[in-house]
């Protein structure tokens, strides 16, 4: 079994370019409109475009309703890393970060608004999301689906806000 970050893994080996991305709506929406063939680290630079459309969307969603873009990120996703995979050979090729955007939206959604905090929310993900804590390691091993692409970020997105949650209160900051 490959190493999920060995430089012999085909998912990370894959640099499909910005006409790849544009060329399907499914590519254009896996790759969240080209920043998953930014380089070095697809992950980080999907989880940056994440977090600063989501800034946005402070300022135009209420804040009651601003999961909502986050579950039909994940929804659409399903279909989208699915179908990009499929088409590049390998499903969770690392330019597929529109998983990355849907759990960063889900998890900025529930802490409170602000760049502070969205940049906590950010660093705190993007750890969890390397680190692959169970129950994300065993979805991203055994579940090679669209589903499986965007549910093991959905995990490190829930460890990323227990750990806001903890250092909150252990600091007193407003993180959660």
């Amino acid at each position: 079994m490959l190493e999920k970050y060995s430089s012999s893994n085909p998912a990370y080996r894959l640099r499909p370019g910005f006409r790849f991305a544009f060329s399907a709506p499914s590519h254009a929406i896996a790759l969240f409109f080209g920043a998953g063939c930014l380089r070095p680290g697809p992950g980080t630079w999907g989880s940056l475009a994440a977090a600063l459309v989501f800034l946005l969307f402070e300022t135009l969603i209420p804040a009651s309703l601003l999961w909502v873009p986050g579950v039909l990120a994940f929804l659409i996703g399903v279909w989208a890393a699915g179908r990009t995979g499929d088409d590049l050979g390998v499903q969770d090729a690392g330019a597929i970060v529109i998983d990355e955007v849907a759990a960063v939206w889900l998890l900025l959604a529930v802490i409170p608004p602000g760049l502070l905090t969205a940049a906590a929310g950010f660093a705190a993900f993007r750890v969890f999301d390397i680190i692959k804590l169970p129950p994300a390691s065993i979805v991203d091993r055994k579940l090679h689906t669209g589903f499986g692409v965007m549910l093991d970020d959905l995990f490190a997105a829930l460890w990323a806000w227990a750990a806001l949650w903890a250092i909150a209160r252990l600091t007193g900051l407003a993180l959660v």
